[in-house]
């Protein structure tokens, strides 16, 4: 026999199936919508230049080397072009979900820490309002530097000068190994030899950036949180050993575009286009400034 039909049931029915019905319109709807702005915002990615010089010095410009003309021609193109030179610590933060980049940046570094980092571009980045970060190597601070300092041409950056550097506020200090910028017994800068125990490797590189990290903040009460590989040699197994030592961003020497996002993984292995003498500011920038 068939049941008695029921208003109340009839109704209750229609009321739970309306709430369902709404609850699943509203969550695909709006689950749509959210996750779709999820994806927006963290695939967002924002075209980063990197520039890479060495020497600056008055004498012919070559491979590695710029004249102080050359640099200035460089900073005033970047910032009549409308473009804004970001630090490692801003970098750092966006990628962590932090504050905001500016708009077009760019970021400028120099490798090996010669006193004319500091000599000649210090006004010049007071004057076009950026900064710059200069990756150090321990040895040449230690023993060279000491030995024959401030020299334009030729010196490294002393602990005094490296300080003062810190002071202006225009730039950061990276770590370039302490005495891995050479190669010798087959290794190439700080890569791993072939053949080589990995274990027995990553002890080598850790001693090795360890003690430069240690010196820096002894000397100056800072911690980089930049590594540049030294000739631009790269391994995979160096990345643990860099992790552990607290750098967040390291550099090579591809010249590639760089797109950075919300990822902190996207500051591990930044390109840089090597600044050489022997092109106009013009031709530079053509290559550099291409996405």
């Amino acid at each position: 026999m068939y049941k008695c039909y029921n208003i109340k049931n009839f109704l209750r029915i229609i009321f739970v199936n309306a709430v369902i019905f709404t609850a699943v319109f509203l969550f695909s709807g709006m689950g749509k919508y959210l996750i779709f702005s999820s994806a927006e915002y963290n695939d967002e990615k924002i075209f980063l230049p990197v520039i890479m010089y060495h020497s600056i010095h008055e004498s012919s410009a070559t491979e590695y080397a710029v004249t102080p003309n050359q640099i200035e021609s460089d900073l005033k193109y970047l910032k009549q072009n409308g473009y804004n030179s970001v630090t490692a610590e801003q970098l750092a933060e966006y990628t962590h979900g932090k504050g905001e980049l500016p708009e077009n940046p760019v970021m400028i570094t120099l490798d090996d820490g010669f006193y004319n980092n500091l000599y000649y571009l210090e006004p010049l980045l007071e004057k076009y309002d950026m900064t710059a970060i200069v990756s150090v190597v321990g040895t040449y601070i230690e023993n060279d530097a000491v030995r024959d300092p401030h020299v334009p041409e030729y010196s490294y950056l002393t602990w005094e000068d490296i300080n003062k550097m810190l002071e202006s506020g225009r730039f950061e200090i990276g770590n370039h190994t302490y005495n891995m910028h050479e190669s010798k017994k087959g290794r190439n800068g700080c890569s791993i030899n072939k053949n080589e125990n990995p274990e027995e490797y990553c002890y080598i590189l850790n001693s090795d950036i360890s003690e430069l990290q240690e010196l820096i903040r002894q000397n100056t009460g800072k911690v980089p949180i930049v590594f540049a590989y030294p000739f631009g040699y790269t391994c995979r197994e160096s990345i643990p050993v860099l992790r552990e030592n607290g750098f967040i961003i390291t550099l090579n020497c591809y010249e590639k575009p760089n797109y950075i996002t919300r990822n902190p993984d996207c500051l591990y292995g930044i390109n840089r286009y090597n600044r050489s003498g022997l092109y106009s500011t013009e031709e530079f920038m053509s290559k550099l400034l291409k996405e």
